[in-house]
């Protein structure tokens, strides 16, 4: 069964950091691309970051970039997301996602299937 599990979500300030972390099972890693999509209260889900499975290209929506940043460890099954200087239009559930996308570019990312529960982020003072 395709899985992942998302952590490290939490309440933080404005401008503070967050480092959230999935784990996936079921599926050979290795071979896929990952991302992490967030849904806002009242708002659709939308993909944030992607990752290829080579690490070869990484993708970020304009809003997030160089803020979040996206990492994987293979041997652990794990994705990571290192979110600095958090606004409070980060505020969002995040999850991970998993595809056989290709690279990792605009035309894409949105193709990654989320398979966790999700951890909630809430920025605020």
């Amino acid at each position: 069964q395709l899985q992942f599990v998302e952590s490290g979500g939490g309440l933080v300030q404005p401008g503070g950091s967050l480092r959230l972390s999935c784990v996936g099972s079921g599926f050979p890693f290795d071979f896929y691309a990952v991302g992490w999509f967030r849904q806002a209260p009242g708002k659709e889900r939308e993909g944030v970051a992607c990752l290829s499975n080579r690490e070869a290209s990484t993708y970020y929506i304009d809003s997030v970039k160089g803020r979040f940043t996206i990492s994987r460890d293979n041997a652990k099954k794990m994705v990571y997301l290192q979110m600095n200087s958090l606004k409070s239009e980060d505020t969002a559930v995040y999850y991970c996602a998993a595809g056989l996308i290709g690279l990792c570019q605009e035309s894409t990312y949105r193709l990654l299937e989320v398979w966790g529960q999700g951890t909630p982020v809430t920025v605020s003072s």
